[in-house]
């Protein structure tokens, strides 16, 4: 089985927020695209850091992770990263960490994605395919 990959557009939640609300800003939103590494075995999604600097978002908590070897370690949390796959958005933190931006579950779930191992592709939920849906029960 090979890995499963995904473009991903990144934005700042403050950026939009005020881009709605009209308000003038200094700068545009900040955000940029990239390819994205699909995780289901990670909880939590990751950005690395320079590409959080870019967004102007800087981590403002920790929280303690263990890898797959186990080591634990504390890293960075970042609040306010706005994703955007396959036309579905959802704010959401970001671990401050790697060299690449990683997709976890928690995103997953809250976008109503899937992954298609067999064509290792991300995909809407076949069930939900024009719109996400979240079952809150």
């Amino acid at each position: 089985m090979g890995e499963t990959r995904v473009r991903v557009r990144l934005s700042n939640v403050a950026d939009e927020a005020a881009a709605a609300a009209g308000k003038p800003a200094g700068a545009a939103v900040r955000a940029f695209e990239v390819d994205a590494l699909v995780d289901t075995g990670a909880v939590r999604s990751c950005v690395p850091q320079p590409l959080l600097d870019r967004l102007g978002i800087q981590p403002t908590d920790h929280m303690m992770v263990e890898y797959a070897n186990g080591q634990k370690e504390a890293v960075g949390v970042a609040y306010g990263v706005m994703f955007d796959i396959l036309h579905r958005r959802s704010s959401d933190d970001a671990l401050a960490l790697g060299d690449e931006v990683l997709i976890g579950q928690t995103l997953l779930e809250k976008m109503d994605l899937l992954v298609d191992c067999a064509s290792r592709r991300v995909i809407p939920n076949p069930a939900h395919p024009d719109v996400a849906v979240n079952k809150l029960k």
